[in-house]
C-alpha cells in the first residue's frame, strides 16, 4: 500500500475523531440550553430531560478516547498529528466535565423547584452569565473546527467576563442573605449553581487553549494572556 494512500487513510481518521469531538460538543450545548431553561423557566421536566442526557455524553468520551488510542496504536502519529491527537483527548475531557456542570446544574434546579425557593431571589439574573459561557462553548467548538487561533485567543480573554459575572452576583446574593435569613438557603443553592455555570466558560477557556497547542505547539495553559497573544500570533 502506498505511502500517499496510508496518509489518505490518516487524514480520514482524523477527521472522523475531529466530527466525533464536534458532535459531543454540541450535545453539551444543548444540554446547557436546556438546563437553563429549566432554571429560568422553573421546568422540572427540563431538568429531568438534561439528567436523561448526561450518559449519552459519557459514553462519547469513552468512546472518543478509544478512538485516540487505536489510531495511535496503529499510527504511531509524530509533530502535530500526535499533538493534535492530544489536544483532542484534553478537549473530549473538558467537554464530559462540562456535561457534569450541566448536569450538577440540572440537579441544582430540580432542588431548588422542590424545595420551593422564594420568588424574589434573583434566579433570572444567572442568565446573562448562562448566555455567555454557552457563547463561550459554542465559540470554542467553532475555534475548534476552523483551528482558528485568533478566535481562541478572544475567548480566553472573554472568560474574564463570566468571572465578572460570578463575582456580583455572588454580592448581590451576600445582599440577600443579610436582608432576610430565610432567604439563605435558596441563596446557598443558587450560588452552587452561579460557580457549575462559571465553570462551564473556564472548560471552553481549557478547550481554546489546546487549539493553541495543536496549532502552534506551545502549552499556554496557566500562562498569562499576554503571552497567549504573542505565541498565536
Amino acid at each position: 500500500m502506498s505511502d500517499k494512500h496510508l496518509s489518505s487513510q490518516f487524514d480520514a481518521e482524523l477527521n472522523s475523531i475531529s466530527t466525533h469531538v464536534l458532535e459531543m460538543g454540541g450535545l453539551v450545548e444543548s444540554q446547557l440550553h436546556q438546563a437553563i431553561y429549566a432554571l429560568v423557566n422553573m421546568s422540572l421536566e427540563s431538568a429531568d430531560q438534561v439528567l436523561e442526557n448526561e450518559t449519552r455524553i459519557n459514553q462519547m468520551e469513552v468512546t472518543i478516547d478509544h478512538e485516540i488510542i487505536s489510531t495511535i496504536g496503529r499510527r504511531q502519529p509524530t509533530a502535530r498529528d500526535l499533538r493534535f491527537l492530544m489536544a483532542i483527548s484534553r478537549t473530549t475531557q473538558n467537554l464530559e466535565r462540562a456535561g457534569d456542570e450541566v448536569a450538577r446544574i440540572a440537579r441544582m434546579v430540580k432542588s431548588i423547584i422542590e424545595s420551593g425557593t422564594p420568588r424574589n431571589l434573583p434566579i433570572s439574573e444567572l442568565r446573562l452569565a448562562a448566555d455567555l459561557a454557552t457563547a463561550l462553548l459554542r465559540r470554542s467548538l467553532d475555534s475548534f473546527a476552523r483551528l482558528d487561533t485568533q478566535m481562541a485567543v478572544s475567548i480566553i480573554k472573554a472568560d474574564d467576563d463570566i468571572d465578572r459575572e460570578y463575582n456580583g452576583f455572588l454580592r448581590k446574593l451576600i445582599t440577600y442573605m443579610m436582608e432576610d435569613a430565610r432567604t439563605i438557603s435558596p441563596s446557598l443553592d443558587l450560588l452552587f449553581l452561579a460557580k457549575s455555570i462559571e465553570r462551564v466558560g473556564d472548560h471552553a477557556k481549557n478547550i481554546a487553549e489546546q487549539i493553541i497547542f495543536i496549532v502552534k505547539g506551545e502549552d499556554v495553559r496557566h500562562s498569562p494572556v499576554d503571552k497567549v497573544e504573542s505565541i498565536a500570533g
